[in-house]
């Protein structure tokens, strides 16, 4: 099969190469999918540039996303069958032809979806059910705070909190980026690069839950906005991982501060966070409620120009990788 190496193990875009491995096999309760779209994510920038390892056991091929047909079923399986569509949340590998996959990590694909649009979707709603309606608990009539609000993780989580039930204000630079979260339904849509929006924020009042991939740039303000008892979830450090936060506004405010990273939990955990997104939000996929908007599709073999793409910080929505 073609897959994706990064030569020298790690370096910049046009360290990723073209090249071939042998195709995998589907072990006890594993399903191989041929793969048709691969989605890109930050976090395989950070591989690429040796800075995320694998967990151990994932396969060191790139790309933790990715939809297609299953072409073989492992022992055990029963849910599943060759010829089923399906989209597939995975520790690596997705930059590849076919991949292997725990049974209990594929979803099925709505008839509304297509291959392309179905990669976009297991790694940022998975992403975004276990930060924000898990960690963060956001609740309907409820307001979220979305940094970063036109990346793939932030078109996401503007949908599903509308799908929700809740309000959403959304942060981005640029007017351009500013008009695109307005678009996909944030209630108040902000630009960084226009000046301080705390103002604005309280304005609007306040908010209950703050998505942050952004870090200690936003610490401030995020302390500043959120109402007693707000939750502050952080999944990404852009701006940098230390940060000054005054503990006693946290105390004052009741303010409960979390994170977590998806990639390294158990396939226990992946399997029961899956099983959670398939009953709650996979009918918003259904609906067409949830459907986060493709910024740009590049043949696999042109995965240093999907990586450029995605640094240059110029995208609306999800890049993929068609193979």
């Amino acid at each position: 099969m073609r897959v994706i190496e990064i030569t020298d193990g790690a370096g910049p875009a046009d360290a990723l190469t073209l090249s071939e491995r042998p195709d995998p096999v589907a072990g006890t309760g594993q399903i191989r999918i041929r793969v048709r779209a691969a989605g890109v994510n930050r976090p395989d920038l950070l591989q690429r540039n040796g800075l995320y390892p694998p967990p151990p056991g994932a396969s060191d091929i790139l790309g933790l996303e990715v939809a297609g047909e299953i072409d073989q079923v492992g022992d055990g399986v029963t849910r599943w069958r060759v010829g089923d569509r399906v989209c597939a949340l995975l520790g690596g590998g997705g930059y590849a032809d076919q991949v292997v996959v725990d049974a209990r990590h594929a979803l099925p694909l709505p008839d509304n979806l297509d291959f392309v649009q179905a990669a976009a979707l297991p790694e940022t709603v998975s992403t975004v059910f276990a930060n924000v309606f898990e960690g963060g608990a956001l609740k309907a009539g409820e307001t979220l705070l979305i940094h970063g609000a036109t990346s793939g993780i932030g078109v996401t989580a503007i949908q599903m909190a509308k799908a929700a039930g809740a309000r959403v204000i959304a942060t981005s630079r640029g007017a351009a980026k500013t008009e695109a979260a307005r678009q996909l339904g944030a209630d108040l849509s902000l630009d960084a690069s226009a000046g301080d929006m705390t103002a604005a924020i309280r304005d609007f009042g306040g908010v209950d839950v703050v998505l942050d991939m952004l870090g200690a740039d936003y610490a401030e303000l995020n302390q500043a906005v959120l109402k007693p008892f707000g939750r502050w979830v952080i999944i990404a450090t852009l701006t940098g991982a230390l940060a000054q936060i005054d503990l006693l506004k946290l105390m004052m405010k009741r303010i409960v501060l979390t994170g977590s990273t998806l990639r390294a939990r158990p396939a226990d955990e992946k399997a029961r966070l899956i099983a959670a997104v398939e009953a709650t939000a996979w009918p918003w996929v259904a609906s067409g409620a949830l459907k986060p908007p493709i910024d740009a599709v590049f043949p696999l073999e042109q995965a240093a120009k999907a990586h450029q793409r995605l640094e240059d910080g110029a995208h609306v929505g999800k890049i993929v990788l068609t193979a």
